[in-house]
């Protein structure tokens, strides 16, 4: 597991001393402790063992764009290497765990196709470099995210720099900037820290289902449309590793890069009960005994979705999931969105 942070230090404390005062605050001032992994986790969404709060630190804009930075308790979370999750583990060093969403203004639609750097400076000049996680939690849906060391309590500035996207982008996201770069002012105080409410869910810990989306002002939802609200004709859902899977066609395939008399087949991954889209996926549809793979695209009303132009409206779709998510994901949803397989939609 590769932990992606880095280090350094322009000012008079050394490393191993910053590391030393770190575990000292951490540990013997740190309100928060959290509860054990649930044991007997269903293979699918399930309630985690307790929710949190977090601190908002603000918002920035940049054209079209738009980027908060929030943090709250440091967080286990769990990688995904093909169909199989490592457990990152909560370090005594560990001072908060750093999120970050990002969004196109306009639309609401958040952004997962692009990998944001993070650099903290304090007021001596040290700095802390970050390369944050793709991540899914269940209150806020896709961030990226990460487990951050401060070296002290202080006023840090914060630069985020994003490049070029990696998915196809469609409709006014389709002339996205290879480069963006977001600053904020983080203000780091272990009262604060301490001070974000918490709670256990000894009833619910360990039951299908999800908590609900917080209500952050400042951020979009983050959802796909219902089933029933997807733009086109909706042919039918499915579900594999309890991941929904809603597939619609739009008669009309201009904007994804067909011609008007084409059709469009998407299909929108997402979480049950919260709707959150599922990037990173190996998606193939078979149309009429035809594979078809899918583009993973950003759409400003499909949002995020797998499509591929056809020259006529298909009889018969199944999908087929080649890759699960490729995203880290917190508490309740890393046994979920692991299977591969086959589905055959219903209508």
């Amino acid at each position: 597991m590769r932990r992606r942070r880095v280090l350094s230090t322009a000012g008079t404390l050394g490393v191993a001393a910053l590391a030393g005062c770190t575990d000292l605050f951490n540990l013997e001032e740190r309100a928060f402790s959290a509860p054990p992994v649930v044991e007997n986790r269903p293979n699918a969404v399930y309630y985690p063992s307790h929710v949190e709060q977090m601190q908002m630190v603000g918002m920035a804009t940049e054209g079209a764009y738009a980027c908060a930075l929030s943090y709250t308790y440091p967080h286990r979370f769990w990688l995904v290497t093909g169909t199989h999750t490592n457990r990152v583990t909560i370090e005594s060093a560990d001072t908060m765990h750093l999120m970050v969403s990002l969004w196109h203004r306009d639309s609401g639609t958040v952004i997962s196709d692009v990998a944001p750097s993070v650099r903290l400076t304090g007021p001596s000049g040290e700095t802390v470099s970050n390369t944050p996680w793709s991540m899914l939690s269940q209150p806020m849906g896709f961030h990226f995210g990460d487990n951050v060391r401060l070296p002290q309590e202080a006023t840090y500035d914060v630069s985020i720099d994003v490049g070029a996207p990696s998915a196809t982008r469609t409709g006014t996201l389709g002339d996205a900037p290879n480069s963006l770069s977001f600053d904020f002012t983080l203000d780091y105080a272990r009262s604060t820290l301490r001070n974000i409410e918490w709670r256990r869910l000894p009833e619910k810990q360990g039951t299908s289902g999800a908590i609900a989306p917080m209500d952050m002002e400042m951020l979009p939802a983050g959802t796909v449309p219902t089933a029933e609200a997807m733009p086109g004709s909706v042919r039918g859902r499915g579900s594999i590793g309890d991941a929904d899977l809603v597939a619609t066609n739009l008669d009309d395939a201009t904007r994804f890069g067909g011609s008007e008399g084409d059709t469009y087949l998407a299909v929108s991954p997402r979480t049950p009960y919260n709707r959150f889209p599922l990037p990173a996926m190996g998606v193939t549809a078979i149309v009429e005994d035809t594979e078809h793979d899918l583009t993973e695209t950003l759409d400003p009303t499909l949002g995020l979705h797998y499509g591929v132009v056809l020259n006529a409206d298909p009889t018969t779709v199944s999908l087929r999931v080649e890759t699960p998510p490729h995203i880290a994901r917190h508490e309740g949803y890393e046994t979920a969105f692991l299977e591969t397989g086959t589905v055959q939609l219903d209508s």
